[in-house]
């Protein structure tokens, strides 16, 4: 009889534990003002995460978007800590200005709540720093989320390099950007601190320059380019008056460098890449569309083309992928895209970036 005890209350113990382990993850978002929210609120229940709350002090924007996606404005709160006491969530979604990051770890890390920002993950690298410091103490979970750590040919890219398909690297060239944002349509609220200096950091630099920091940083397992040499212009002072609106950011290594054209001047919006190897190239040409040349003489080569498809869950997705991370079923490699090691190196090269653009000279990085 006791034998049969201790076998029923393992079973329920294991039914628990599976039970629990297969509860949705509770998300609250924090802050309505950076459109890519659009990508959650769209999707606010599924089997590994429910969205539980939302932050936002801008009543009217809450309002326009509980009307929009149809939830219920009693989930929406002033202040991320009434929040927290009132919905505990265990992990949060920053969907404000760059410059709020700092707060919501603050507000998040000591009460042993996940973050995950949109990229980059800080306004400057002396918040980064902060960030860092208080995941670090508090053991908690800091992710970076980019568009294109979702893209299957950044990962057929990684791929094909590390199999040495192209041969040793020698250049990469990362382009990422639109129009520029009063160009496209963007909500007043994402337009008004996307282009003002303290909520963004900077202009194009920051909002695209971290696309290729991020992938050169992945690329190259963690090292950290030598120098980093950038300009900036301004070629839509009528738009953009406070920011730069263009930049070229040139990454040397001791092999090999990089060039990450960032802007807010593109005829048509991209983020793509060409990588060029020794013995080949590869063109990285959207999300789903791939070449790869392998050289034959001088200027001649084969060229083989691929049409990816999208990747399996959780890699497909940053909410999917997160709540992954915190229930351990996903582990996140120092230098993986969304880590925060890779992202800390990000934003080192976006403030040597910065540094050299204002000086005109190049700036070393400590290795």
């Amino acid at each position: 009889m006791l034998r049969l005890s201790v076998i029923l209350i393992l079973i329920i113990s294991t039914f628990t534990s599976l039970k629990a382990q297969q509860s949705p993850i509770r998300y609250a978002i924090v802050g309505l003002t950076h459109s890519h929210v659009h990508w959650i609120l769209g999707n606010l229940k599924t089997d590994a995460y429910e969205v539980v709350a939302i932050v936002e002090p801008n009543k009217a924007l809450a309002d326009r978007f509980a009307k929009q996606y149809k939830f219920p404005l009693e989930m929406v709160y002033e202040t991320m800590d009434e929040m927290i006491q009132s919905k505990s969530p265990q992990a949060v979604l920053a969907f404000g200005t760059v410059y709020e990051h700092l707060e919501v770890v603050e507000k998040c890390a000591p009460k042993g709540i996940h973050v995950m920002v949109e990229k980059p993950l800080a306004v400057s690298l002396a918040h980064a720093k902060k960030m860092e410091a208080l995941a670090k103490k508090n053991n908690i979970h800091l992710l970076t989320n980019y568009e294109t750590t979702w893209y299957p040919t950044m990962h057929k890219t990684y791929e094909f390099l590390k199999a040495n398909k192209i041969g040793e690297l020698k250049k990469v060239i990362i382009r990422d950007g639109h129009k520029g944002p009063a160009k496209i349509n963007l909500d007043p609220e994402f337009f008004e601190w996307l282009t003002d200096p303290v909520q963004n950091g900077g202009g194009a630099i920051t909002d695209f320059g971290c696309y290729g920091a991020n992938l050169m940083t992945w690329f190259m397992d963690g090292k950290k380019p030598v120098s980093v040499t950038a300009v900036t212009q301004q070629l839509q002072k009528e738009n953009n008056p406070k920011v730069d609106d263009d930049a070229t950011i040139i990454l040397t290594y001791e092999n090999s460098n990089a060039v990450l054209q960032p802007s807010w001047n593109w005829t048509i919006g991209r983020k793509d890449l060409e990588m060029y190897g020794l013995n080949g190239v590869i063109y990285a040409d959207n999300s789903r569309h791939l070449r790869i040349k392998k050289s034959e003489g001088y200027d001649g080569f084969k060229e083989e083309k691929m049409d990816l498809k999208t990747l399996e869950k959780p890699f497909n997705d940053p909410f999917y992928f997160f709540a992954a991370v915190i229930n351990n079923e996903v582990k996140l490699n120092p230098y993986d895209l969304s880590s925060l090691e890779n992202n800390m190196i990000t934003m080192k090269i976006l403030d040597a970036a910065i540094r050299s653009a204002k000086s005109g000279k190049s700036v070393t990085l400590k290795q």
